[in-house]
């Protein structure tokens, strides 16, 4: 999820409020364009140039020392998750991104064109959930059933908004037995919001989690856990970029890149809590280490199949709770990346 610059506060929630009421919610269905026959070529140009929206791998190849190693030019943008790449693929500001599932999923319905080419999950999904569910001081929330009549901040176009929908189908619940507030989930709005009793519950991710339970836990504030998958990670790239051949070549070996940096990080906690938590986002070590311990080590699916699965199962849930147009969820996916990051790994004598 990208970093938000609002304020925290009543400011920043009613900011968060006005931005959510004034969304454009006009469904205008992409024509996906089927490039599986198209080859890519065998090498990649040296001098090809992909504008890239993924500021953590650009940390990690600058302290693994790769970053000066690659086989053609990266213009780094620094953004990363769905809403701002939505905004720079649309602008053709941008070829390639990382993102949660539902971006891909919200830009097909809002007639942008775009392909996910690399897919990570985390080996213990259940065991480091990206999100916990939140709860209010006095909000009496101990299990999931307990969400009946509560009031749950929402946001329909990103993956807290989905991972709700989740969890209230698990819970046996619709939407018309709990109030969804329509919220923009960026910064410290979810928090500020649950500390202000203007919603019940919430998804929060990441060192909010700790953050909330320090701010307002001596309050009565807690967590539930989900016990959901919340774990899938993409990168996800304009379908025009990897229609062009040479793009499409250096999209294959950024992928590679991509996979290899991951491994780095799982297997250099220390540095990366230094070089990119402390030094390059400004967190204290104390919460760079509390995230190092939520995440999970990385897996590299060689086959798609169960990740186009449960991509199908979100596509359905959505289109029935936001009433849009179900799809197929293969046309998503350019499978013509679908082993490059495992194979790289198993290249380098790693296990995926």
């Amino acid at each position: 999820m990208p970093r938000s610059l609002l304020a925290g506060g009543a400011a920043a929630l009613s900011a968060a409020l006005l931005l959510t009421s004034c969304a454009n919610h006009a469904r205008t269905t992409a024509t996906s364009k089927n490039i599986s026959d198209e080859k890519i070529p065998a090498k990649v140009s040296p001098g090809t140039s992909l504008t890239v929206g993924a500021p953590d791998l650009k940390v990690a190849l600058e302290l693994s020392g790769r970053a000066d190693k690659l086989p053609f030019k990266i213009k780094w943008a620094n953004i990363s998750g769905g809403p701002q790449c939505s905004e720079a693929f649309r602008a053709n500001a941008l070829d390639i991104c990382s993102a949660a599932e539902i971006p891909s999923i919200n830009a097909h319905w809002t007639g942008l064109d775009t392909k996910l080419v690399a897919t990570k999950f985390h080996q213990d999904p259940y065991r480091y959930p990206i999100y916990e569910l939140d709860i209010a001081p006095g909000a009496d929330i101990k299990s999931l059933a307990d969400l009946r009549g509560k009031k749950i901040a929402y946001s329909p176009g990103q993956a807290q908004g989905a991972l709700v929908l989740r969890i209230l189908k698990k819970a046996g619940l619709t939407q018309q037995d709990v109030e969804l507030v329509e919220l923009a989930s960026t910064g410290d709005v979810y928090p500020t919001a649950l500390g202000n009793h203007q919603v019940d519950a919430a998804p929060i991710a990441d060192v909010n989690v700790k953050r909330y339970l320090t701010k307002y836990g001596k309050d009565g504030g807690t967590t539930v856990k989900h016990g959901l998958r919340d774990d899938p990670g993409h990168l996800w790239a304009l379908t025009d970029s990897v229609s062009n051949a040479q793009k499409s070549a250096a999209i294959r070996e950024l992928i590679k890149i991509w996979a290899r940096a991951q491994v780095w990080i799982d297997e250099h906690p220390k540095e990366w809590v230094e070089g990119y938590y402390v030094k390059d986002q400004g967190l204290s070590r104390e919460d760079g280490e509390y995230l190092v311990k939520r995440s999970g080590h990385p897996d590299f699916p060689v086959d798609w199949s169960s990740a186009i699965k449960r991509q199908q199962q979100t596509i359905d849930l959505l289109a029935k709770e936001q009433k849009h147009e179900a799809f197929k969820a293969d046309i998503l996916f350019d499978r013509r990346y679908e082993s490059v990051a495992a194979d790289a790994l198993a290249g380098d004598g790693r296990a995926t």
